[in-house]
């Protein structure tokens, strides 16, 4: 049952017709005081997202900064968990100095890329295989194929300086038995 002071406000002429604007600054104020949005919701007949909208539009600063959830970027989660595995930050600190409420947060961020860090470098191979390979034979290949992709930059690397030599006419190499002084 609603209450005679509710019907003043809440009276539209169809589900199209606007709220007054006192009735949803008196809820604004309600939630704001404790009320449960999702009680707010039932006891007025409203809509989730209406309440959301009057919530964000009509709320006081110091409600909206205490409710307000801050999203960060994947650079932005990247540089943290870097700085922390690079022992640069502990997780208390990075908590502090990004302003992130849990500390949670940044330790499933760190699972998160430690998960990605792992599936980059585990090559993919039938079911049938992974079953006969034990986890020695997968660091093992892991460590393989790491040591050819090094190869190959070394490679690539040499390469790129015989053409820069060429192309430059300067020697970038220092030659074997070239006197130092």
């Amino acid at each position: 049952m609603k209450n005679p002071e509710q019907e003043i406000y809440v009276s539209r002429e169809h589900k199209q017709s606007r709220y007054d604007k006192r009735l949803i600054l008196k809820i604004v104020k309600e939630v704001e005081e404790g009320l449960p949005r999702k009680e707010a919701i039932r006891i007025y007949g409203l809509g989730k997202s209406s309440i959301n909208h009057w919530m964000q539009a009509y709320g006081s600063l110091n409600y909206q900064e205490t409710i307000k959830r801050r999203s960060y970027t994947n650079l932005q989660k990247r540089t943290i968990v870097t700085a922390i595995e690079q022992g640069r930050l502990t997780i208390k600190e990075a908590k502090i100095a990004y302003n992130i409420k849990a500390e949670k947060l940044i330790r499933d961020w760190i699972l998160q890329y430690k998960l990605e860090k792992v599936e980059i470098c585990i090559e993919n191979t039938s079911p049938m295989a992974k079953e006969k390979s034990s986890s020695k034979d997968l660091e093992k290949e892991a460590l393989q194929k790491a040591l050819q992709e090094a190869e190959l930059k070394i490679k690539a690397l040499n390469t790129l300086i015989d053409v820069a030599e060429d192309q430059l006419k300067i020697d970038i190499r220092k030659k074997s038995g070239a006197k130092q002084s």
